[in-house]
């Protein structure tokens, strides 16, 4: 079978049908259980009591048959221990076979043999009906069988349906759709099933976009450098000054590339590779130095994280500043009930309140701005988030340029 749906209910309707035949089955050939076979040599004592010995005369013990048989509107047969016919009322039926007790089927209709403490049987059968009694006990078996089928198969159908539907998104997203998705229903394994496909191609569209904007961002950045590294070596011959510029344009070269590589690397891992104590401000103390007129305030905060890391993240933030602020830079750390605040400041007027998310975008540059490749941002976003943190703009009461970042300690 191509479809599962179709496996799943004939495995429904197969498993009923077999039901139906076994229990046939054991009805017709099975030996009764041991309750049932006492039920019998019970019912066999109240009948001998009931009844005339077995050396009555035939003729009384005839009318005690012919009595037995109108109370209870049967057609009734008494046998005696070599299974000859003593008295029988209506239509007689079969001795029993084999002396078992119990039910008995027959052309004639289903008996009912009861054994006597003194070795007579007596055979009772009802008068015969429209029908044979294993015939209507197939018929309703069938019936719910029947029934049992037609409801399954909307239940089976519709959850094969949705799984066609799922296959449907997984080739639709191997065609190269990173667009495709499916449709949650229900809240059973398959819904969930669905919504974890739906985030990992959410995930993917995510990834391969920001790859394809990444490469092609990364190839117009590096193709300035590279003119002016060009032009500088040709103006080397001419001018010796020009050597110092082609370096800082190697240096710049390197830089954004080592930001591209970093960024690819952020992209692709998911946890932290390793994780130490770090003292948040002798970490930003050190950094500060390296810049002038340059203040770091705040309290002692260790969080456990990635030192390289969290430099890289401080680092990127004080060039920012330093680039397209204004001097003087400030550095204020502070803990915040459950996270360490890092407040990298400075003096110019700040990003503008509706540019205050996509430069975090990456290769993003303000509107008239020239310096820098657009990534600094996004990379201490990227790590910060990495931490379980995040990379803010926004203002303070003493600052109008504030790039805040938030770090869990926990």
């Amino acid at each position: 079978m191509k479809r599962l749906y179709l496996k799943i209910y004939l495995t429904i309707v197969v498993t009923l049908l077999l039901v139906v035949l076994v229990a046939g089955g054991i009805w017709r050939f099975g030996k009764p259980p041991e309750p049932i076979a006492q039920g019998f040599e019970v019912a066999g004592e109240l009948l001998a009591a009931a009844l005339p010995p077995a050396s009555a005369p035939v003729l009384q013990q005839q009318d005690a048959i012919r009595q037995f048989a109108q109370r209870l509107r049967v057609n009734v047969a008494l046998f005696d221990a070599n299974l000859d016919m003593i008295a029988s009322y209506g239509d007689p039926p079969p001795p029993p076979h084999d002396k078992r007790p119990g039910w008995m089927p027959g052309a004639g209709g289903a008996a009912w043999a009861v054994p006597l403490p003194d070795g007579r049987w007596i055979v009772a059968r009802a008068p015969p009906r429209a029908g044979h009694p294993a015939i209507s006990l197939i018929l309703v078996l069938g019936g719910i069988a029947l029934m049992i089928a037609l409801a399954a198969f909307p239940v089976v159908k519709g959850l094969t349906r949705r799984l066609e539907r799922l296959q449907h998104g997984v080739e639709t997203l191997g065609a190269g759709n990173l667009g495709a998705r499916v449709e949650v229903r229900g809240c059973d394994e398959v819904a969930q099933l669905a919504q974890a496909f739906n985030k990992s191609a959410a995930r993917i569209e995510e990834l391969v976009n920001a790859h394809r904007l990444l490469l092609a961002h990364a190839s117009h950045e590096i193709r300035t450098p590279l003119s002016r590294i060009r032009l500088g070596i040709e103006m080397m011959g001419r001018n010796p000054d020009a050597k110092a510029g082609v370096e800082q344009d190697i240096a710049e070269l390197d830089a954004l590339v080592d930001d591209i590589l970093l960024a690819s690397r952020l992209d692709m891992n998911k946890t932290l590779q390793q994780r130490e104590s770090v003292d948040l401000l002798a970490l930003a103390a050190e950094e500060g130095t390296r810049y002038d007129n340059c203040n770091v305030e705040g309290i002692p905060v260790t969080a456990n994280a990635d030192p390289r890391l969290l430099r890289h993240l401080i680092r990127n933030l004080l060039d920012n500043a330093a680039h397209h602020g204004a001097a003087p830079l400030r550095v204020d750390v502070r803990r915040d009930g459950g996270n360490a605040i890092v407040d990298v400041m400075d003096a110019g007027e700040g990003i503008p309140e509706a540019e205050r998310e996509r430069v975090f975008v990456p290769f993003y540059r303000l509107p008239g701005e020239a310096k820098g490749s657009g990534l600094g941002l996004s990379i201490a976003r990227q790590i910060a988030r990495l931490h379980g943190g995040d990379v803010s703009a926004t203002t303070r009461a003493d600052s109008a340029s504030c790039v805040r970042v938030s770090i869990p300690l926990s």
